[in-house]
């Protein structure tokens, strides 16, 4: 996924000279390509998230394009108040990369979990949110944000994840995507747990449908799915506050709709234990098996 969309970015910086990239002294074995090419165009700061954040603002406040890139929380909650001041306050022409969002970097403990930067993004007024689910969509998000002129936070995970769409499929990253028809139940999630919701499905025949953008998220397509189905399971690596739960919700809070909405997430609580990502989706709740059990407790 990481790769995929930094070479789609290095492919497009190919015919846009304002494109830059800009790193926290991470990236090594991703970003050589882009570095290579353009390396006027590329910044190590060192392991100075703040200062990177700020120096992207006063480039893109320049007329750049400027990407930049680290992993889990750093790029974003280490540098929330440059994120808000410097870049979403100016609306300067900064894409935020993380990779590891979630419990990609299980192994590394709680300050490695990525599980409230959406919550935190999404707050931030001018500031757009994807997460991508597998390369495919990672790409097409990477030629979108390269076309678009305000703040993006993308959030990654650390590659080689299974392939969702197929190569040729021609889909809006803004679009709420159906990747499976079931009945009665569906279950809407983002990254790369729509693999587990879609093992879960298999099962107990529900309807499986991944967000992509999570800011601007569709309302009208939820509002569409609200009124379909009985029940709607919102499924994320993320605390349930001010994640994709909180976006759903909100998104249907105006109006009455057939479906009642229940939230599978971290549970307002820090993560207190180390783990590779699977392992850590099975102790909180949020695997094929946990989504089996919530949909069997429905009435």
């Amino acid at each position: 996924m990481r790769n995929r969309l930094i070479n789609r970015i290095t492919a497009n910086a190919e015919h846009d000279e304002r494109i830059m990239l800009v790193t926290g002294d991470l990236g090594f074995s991703v970003l050589e390509g882009f570095e290579k090419k353009f390396p006027k165009r590329y910044v190590n700061v060192g392991i100075a998230e703040q200062n990177m954040a700020a120096v992207a603002a006063g480039l893109a406040l320049e007329g750049n394009m400027v990407f930049t890139y680290s992993i889990g929380n750093f790029p974003t909650l280490r540098c929330i108040e440059q994120v808000r001041n410097d870049i979403c306050y100016h609306d300067a022409n900064v894409k935020v990369l993380a990779v590891g969002g979630g419990f990609a970097y299980g192994t590394l403990g709680m300050t490695h979990h990525a599980t409230e930067d959406i919550a935190m993004m999404r707050a931030l007024p001018n500031m757009n949110v994807f997460v991508p689910c597998d390369y495919v969509s990672a790409e097409k998000i990477a030629d979108e944000i390269c076309h678009f002129p305000h703040p993006c936070y993308v959030r990654m995970e650390r590659g080689g994840e299974k392939r969702v769409f197929a190569e040729e499929a021609d889909f809006s990253v803004y679009d709420i995507q159906c990747l499976r028809k079931g009945k009665r139940v569906a279950l809407i999630t983002m990254g790369t747990l729509v693999n587990e919701a879609l093992e879960a499905a298999e099962d107990l025949d529900l309807s499986v449908y991944v967000v992509l953008a999570v800011k601007p998220i569709n309302k009208k397509q939820l509002e569409e799915i609200a009124d379909k189905y009985e029940h709607i399971i919102t499924i994320e690596e993320h605390n349930v506050i001010g994640g994709l739960g909180g976006a759903v919700c909100e998104s249907l809070a105006d109006k009455r709709h057939k479906a009642l909405i229940s939230r599978m997430g971290l549970n307002d609580e820090y993560t207190s234990v180390v783990g590779h990502q699977e392992y850590l989706r099975k102790i909180y709740n949020i695997d094929k098996n946990a989504i089996i059990c919530k949909v069997k407790e429905l009435k």
